[in-house]
């Protein structure tokens, strides 16, 4: 009898601390003639392509409780994460600080910067309506996703794709660097460093095999659609093919790895590369190879599931406090594409947002969420370089680690040492000093050291 209630004591701990996941989905689509994000002017949107959406996966392990969300936006500001973490605390058993918040960074989606001088007010009215429900659909994703939580098992494959992502910075023959130098440019020397072509993929299933969720990651910008309606991109592509081919009531979450210096621009093809076609083309090849990968899935052992953040201080860019009064007569014409050079266009916004900031560093979220000793994510809030995304990869003690960038805030580029002082777009737009993304590299590593299991 004895032994009888041992085995029973036994099988109820094990169940409890069986890993369950759960997934979910809630469409964000602004109102058309909200204005579009991804450019340093007014855009107003004129329709939808597909439509966009908050997905969320929630886990939980031994009682521990976490989520992945993605967003089909451009970036997401760090208000947003605070209100709907609040939210999700308020609504969910998911602590708010075991929930990661990542932007896909697609250009066709809303203008979550506000950017909108010069737009008439209906247009003010639309956004500031879209930015405050924001937060509760967020949160909203994360209940249903929880509400969703069943038995689960986790099973990790990482695919490879070298054919549709490129760095975008050149050696140019003159002895600069060339941002976006343009297709078939016979002044190109050759990239600067090398694209990631991994694509770590995270496959969530009932004990009994039913795909719920896929989990995937790809270092390339999302910039591929063009036009005026709003579209999550590529992404949108790769989700609808992998739900088929697996099911419909699969959900495939995107984010976007360290793409700060990557995108899908072939400079040694003259075909047009902007279109919805051109998603369509990049997201088929996505899901091919996440196709590809399905038969190397391997099982993991998800306990221990732990999270981990820290707040690492950033100093911020230099600017002169002389380019004050002439960046405020730019942004002012902001309305207008072609009033001022591109490059002075984009050092105006930076110059008015370091100015408004008094000195003051930025406070950037590093957050980490592990599974056994197999899997790990991390979350940095801005367009991380590719040179940092390998260094933490090497760096980390997990097998497989996840980069997700624009995660719980978004504090614009963030270049490695050495291309600052090679200049072009991304280091004329950064709001951070140098070293700042080996700084936050370095909180990850320290994180991931900690939390791997002994």
């Amino acid at each position: 009898m004895r032994n009888l209630v041992l085995l029973i004591v036994a099988a109820a701990l094990a169940a409890g601390a069986q890993f369950r996941a759960g997934r979910a989905a809630v469409d964000i689509t602004p109102p058309v003639g909200v204005p579009m994000a991804g450019y340093y002017y007014v855009r107003l949107s004129e329709g939808v392509h597909d439509p966009l959406h908050a997905k969320a996966i929630a886990i939980e392990e031994d009682g521990v409780k976490a989520a992945l969300v993605a967003v089909d936006l451009v970036g997401i500001p760090r208000p947003v994460v605070d209100a709907a973490r609040a939210e999700i605390g308020k609504t969910t058993g998911v602590p708010p600080a075991n929930v990661m918040i990542s932007a896909i960074h697609s250009h066709t989606g809303p203008d979550v910067y506000e950017r909108l001088m010069g737009a008439k007010p209906e247009t003010k009215r639309l956004i500031d309506a879209y930015m405050a429900a924001l937060p509760g659909h967020i949160a909203e994703c994360v209940r249903r996703a929880e509400q969703d939580l069943q038995p689960a098992r986790v099973r990790m494959a990482t695919g490879r794709e070298d054919s549709v992502s490129f760095m975008r910075r050149y050696y140019m023959k003159d002895g600069s660097i060339g941002w976006n130098p343009g297709k078939l440019n016979p002044k190109i020397l050759g990239p600067v460093g090398t694209i990631d072509p991994e694509i770590p993929i995270a496959e969530f299933e009932t004990t009994a095999g039913k795909p719920l969720a896929i989990y995937v990651n790809f270092a390339c910008h999302l910039d591929t659609t063009g036009g005026m309606r709003f579209s999550a991109d590529y992404a949108y592509t790769l989700s609808r093919l992998l739900a088929e081919i697996k099911g419909a009531d699969v959900l495939t979450l995107f984010t976007i790895g360290a793409a700060g210096n990557i995108n899908h621009i072939d400079v040694k093809s003259s075909d047009p590369q902007t279109s919805p076609q051109e998603a369509e083309r990049i997201g088929t090849i996505l899901a091919g190879d996440v196709l590809k990968a399905w038969r190397h899935l391997v099982e993991i052992d998800p306990a221990p599931l732990r999270v981990s953040r820290e707040m690492v201080t950033l100093d911020l860019a230099k600017h002169k406090p002389e380019d004050v009064a002439a960046a405020r007569g730019i942004v002012a014409r902001y309305a207008q594409p072609n009033a001022d050079p591109f490059y002075a266009r984009v050092n105006a916004f930076k110059v008015l947002e370091l100015e408004e900031r008094h000195g003051e560093p930025i406070q950037a979220e590093v957050q980490a969420i592990t599974l056994g000793r197999q899997l790990a994510w991390v979350g940095m809030p801005g367009e991380i370089f590719v040179e940092l995304g390998k260094a933490l990869k090497i760096a980390s003690p997990f097998p497989r680690t996840i980069l997700a960038e624009l995660a719980n805030g978004s504090i614009g580029y963030v270049p490695d040492l050495r291309a600052y002082p090679q200049g072009a777009y991304e280091v004329v737009s950064s709001r951070v000093a140098p070293g700042s993304g080996e700084r936050m590299v370095d909180s990850a590593i320290h994180q991931l050291i900690a939390m791997y299991p002994r």
